[in-house]
């Protein structure tokens, strides 16, 4: 079934493209999210006219997305997490800790913007990408740092009373 876009979707296309989609795809998915309309005479010439507005709304998207970047931009973020003896991670780090993380430095990043090639599961520097918008990203430090270790440290041993000494 072909389908117009009314919405980006990742993997699929951009806004006002025409794509084969499978029809159950289109019926249970996009349509009702209102993501796609059906590509018919009528509505893609509705989408000519729409598509200059899109056009319009795309650019500003873009400019506040390189605010955002260039705010963004070289900013270091310290994670502590719980580690192991040899200074393994228990768990990983997530797009969600680099989130809450900046939202405590004042900046407001959605954690499906922040992109990790691999889990972060080692403690040190690593470099993240945050794609703000299709054509823009900035990059930031992530510092991993331990905060604890597995090995539960031994009772002190009780003091000898007056009974054990005599």
């Amino acid at each position: 079934m072909k389908v117009i876009l009314t919405d980006e979707i990742r993997g699929l296309g951009g806004r006002g493209d025409i794509v084969t989609v499978k029809d159950g795809y289109a019926r249970n998915f996009l349509f009702p999210k209102k993501l796609a309309r059906e590509a018919t005479p009528g509505n893609l010439k509705a989408i000519e006219q729409e598509r200059k507005k899109w056009a319009l709304l795309a650019q500003q998207e873009k400019d506040v997305a390189q605010k955002s970047a260039e705010a963004v931009k070289g900013t270091k973020v310290t994670i502590s997490k719980r580690t192991g003896e040899h200074g393994q991670l228990f768990g990983s780090v997530t797009a969600n800790d680099i989130a809450d993380a900046l939202t405590a430095k004042g900046i407001d990043v959605d954690k499906r913007r922040i992109e990790l090639a691999h889990p972060i599961k080692t403690l040190g520097s690593h470099d993240v990408e945050i794609r703000l918008h299709r054509d823009v990203a900035a990059h930031i430090q992530v510092e991993v740092v331990p905060i604890g270790s597995e090995k539960l440290e031994e009772a002190p041993a009780p003091a000898p009373t007056e009974e054990a000494q005599a």
